[in-house]
This record gives structure tokens, sequence and C-alpha cells, in this order.
């Protein structure tokens, strides 16, 4: 019993994804769902990239100093 899923709920379910889908669709189904569990395991696993854009304030911050130092310049 799997999540208060039995065997005849099970089978049931099966047919009806048969009848919609037809039995040479399946293949490309079942792979398409395992391709996505991949790929959700995947990103799931995988450490988040580094954010390399520098933060708003440290922009402000390099602007005026360069305008500052174009200023003493002048």
């Amino acid at each position: 019993m799997i999540g208060g899923l039995g065997t005849p709920e099970l089978i049931i379910i099966f047919m009806i994804i048969m009848v919609l889908f037809g039995a040479s669709r399946l293949p490309e189904i079942g792979g398409g769902i395992g391709k996505a569990i991949k790929n959700f395991k995947k990103a799931t696993s995988e450490p988040d990239e580094i954010d390399v854009t520098p933060k708003k304030d440290a922009a402000d911050t390099e602007a005026k100093k360069e305008e500052s130092d174009k200023e003493a310049g002048a």
C-alpha cells in the first residue's frame, strides 16, 4: 500500500493512463518523468551559484569615489 493507494487503485489508474495516452507513448512519458526527477534531484543537491554582480551600495560608493577623484583632479 503506497500512500493510501492499494493494488486495485493503482491498476485502475494505470488502465486510465493506457486509455488516455496509448501503449506506444508510455515509454516516452516515463522517460520524460525520469529526466525531470533526475534534474530535480541534481538541482536540489548542487550548491547555489555564486552571485558575482556588484551590490547597489558598493556600486554607488564606487561611483561617488570616482566623481570625487575627477573633481579633485580638475
